[in-house]
């Protein structure tokens, strides 16, 4: 079955348009020509901001012109994550959707990548009440925001006076079941750790080292906010756990290479090392026993966990290792820094308060233009998270003590505060008697460990009344990424209903 067959039609043949258009963060020119171009056939006023941002207008429906303006909003861009065998051009190549599935659990997922549901099934519900000419709706206005996944870009530079309506309705939530009224806030850690780097001591591959890969893979990751309460293991803590008790004079460490996107749980990890050819089966049976140890200690969370030792080809034979001093420091930090669950909410049980996630571990050079010397560096990048100003401030600054103990230098940058849950909002109110008017049962008013986009909007509109509904969503920035297909439709009667009987002004 494809899945324009799909219901509701006019979503599914949107979402299907989409996912042939690559539009992964920083690399949404063509979707927004696309958005721009529907806007311009379908005789819609809209407007590109110096943001990037697109915002289309539509007229209210005859009768429905006293009704409160609602803006509906998503994001244009998706996250790039791949199987390591899938060949595959984020910039360049279409999402290949299928449908997985009959009956109540049939889900649409992509072949070997992310999905990129997260967020364009709000991107193609939009379309669809766009283009409608029978959905009743007062005035309307979509906004289509650039670049959500990595620092929530077009959301930042969002000015006052661009949008004109009363509310806001967010199509970026992951569970149908819930109306969410609260986000997290967030920090970026930013870690550089500069060394000069020594010469192997042996020539190769005659030497008394043998150079190996350490690999870990097999985990799931997913999404650093939502999923952060799964207590999924992180790649980059389960290498340097590995590696911590072989460094200094035994192992040495050339390279390392961990993680990914700032908002994902690492799901890989590989270090090139230096092992001595007399403590090669030493090392290597304790790399074996790790993994049976981490096995078991996620046992109940991760089913695909695998910690190896690889041979390396000549072609990548180090020539330069990371000097034992500096390694070690690196192994504190990554083992030492806070990562996962800090805090859970007492006001909203169940809910993540406060979370930090080591997200990016690499190392690397630069030329230095001036001495034409070559200066080796450590990158880490960690995202903290929380609800409360004052515990996210804190656990950056135990980064950033961690960070003065080892002589690194750490930058805090796209800090933004969370979306405080408002229990008396009118659409609120509007929508959950909606909800259990179409579905014979309450949604789940909730709020999200994640920096929904309302947080910063309603910092520059404090006036809109905001709520965040969306489809189930299950393993967002990772290839196992899926939507419910049940659960969009219930969410596109939700949101056309939503229209319907919206408050009046």
């Amino acid at each position: 079955m494809k899945i324009t067959d799909l219901n509701p039609k006019a979503l599914w043949a949107h979402f299907a348009e989409i996912c042939g258009i690559p539009h992964p963060s920083h690399h949404e020119e063509k979707i927004r020509a696309f958005i721009v171009d529907f806007a311009k056939s379908h005789n819609l006023e809209y407007t590109v901001d110096q943001a990037n941002n697109v915002i289309i207008r539509k007229p209210a429906t005859p009768g429905m012109e006293g009704r409160k303006g609602i803006v509906l909003q998503a994001h244009l861009d998706m996250v790039p994550q791949k199987n390591n065998d899938k060949v595959f051009d984020f910039e360049k190549d279409a999402i290949e959707p299928w449908v997985d599935g009959t009956g109540s659990d049939a889900k649409v997922k992509a072949r070997g990548t992310t999905l990129g549901a997260d967020n364009g099934i709000g991107v193609a519900a939009m379309l669809a009440i766009l283009e409608s000419s029978d959905i009743k709706h007062g005035p309307l206005e979509a906004l289509f925001t650039a670049t959500e996944e990595t620092g929530m870009v077009g959301a930042f530079g969002l000015k006052a006076g661009e949008l004109h309506g009363d509310i806001l309705i967010n199509l970026d939530s992951e569970r149908q079941a819930e109306l969410c009224i609260g986000c997290a806030g967030g920090t970026d850690a930013n870690i550089e750790l500069e060394y000069k780097a020594e010469p192997v001591p042996h020539h190769w591959p005659e030497g008394g080292y043998k150079a190996v890969a350490v690999e870990v893979k097999g985990l799931k990751g997913g999404h650093s906010g939502i999923e952060i309460i799964l207590q999924r293991a992180n790649a980059n803590k389960v290498i340097f756990r590995t590696l911590r008790p072989h460094l200094s004079d035994k192992v040495l460490l050339a390279s390392i290479d961990g993680g990914g996107l700032r908002n994902a749980i690492p799901r890989e990890a590989r270090a090139l090392v230096l092992v001595p050819v007399d403590y090669y089966t030493a090392f290597s049976e304790a790399v074996a026993e790790m993994e049976r140890i981490v096995i078991q200690e996620y046992r109940d969370i991760e089913d695909g966990i695998s910690l190896k030792v690889v041979s390396l080809p000549e072609s990548e034979y180090p020539t330069e290792f990371i000097p034992a001093a500096v390694a070690l420091n690196l192994a504190d930090m990554v083992c030492i820094c806070p990562d996962g669950v800090v805090k859970m909410s007492t006001a909203m049980p169940g809910l993540v308060q406060t979370s930090s996630n080591l997200a990016r571990v690499v190392s690397g050079r630069n030329a230095d233009g001036e001495s034409g010397d070559a200066e080796s560096f450590i990158k880490m990048h960690a995202l903290v998270r929380s609800s409360v100003r004052s515990e996210k401030e804190f656990v950056c600054e135990r980064i950033s003590g961690l960070c003065r103990l080892i002589g690194a230098n750490i930058e805090l940058t796209g800090s933004y505060d969370g979306w405080n849950p408002n229990m008396s909002s009118p659409i609120l109110k509007t929508m959950a008697a909606g909800y259990e008017k179409l579905f014979s049962k309450p949604a789940e008013i909730t709020a999200v460990h994640a920096g929904l986009e309302c947080g910063i909007i309603g910092g520059v509109y404090p006036k809109l009344d905001m709520i965040s509904c969306g489809p189930t969503i299950r393993y967002p920035h990772s290839p196992d990424e899926e939507v419910n297909i049940d659960s969009v439709e219930r969410f596109w009667k939700f949101l056309v209903y939503s229209l319907e009987t919206a408050p009046d002004k």
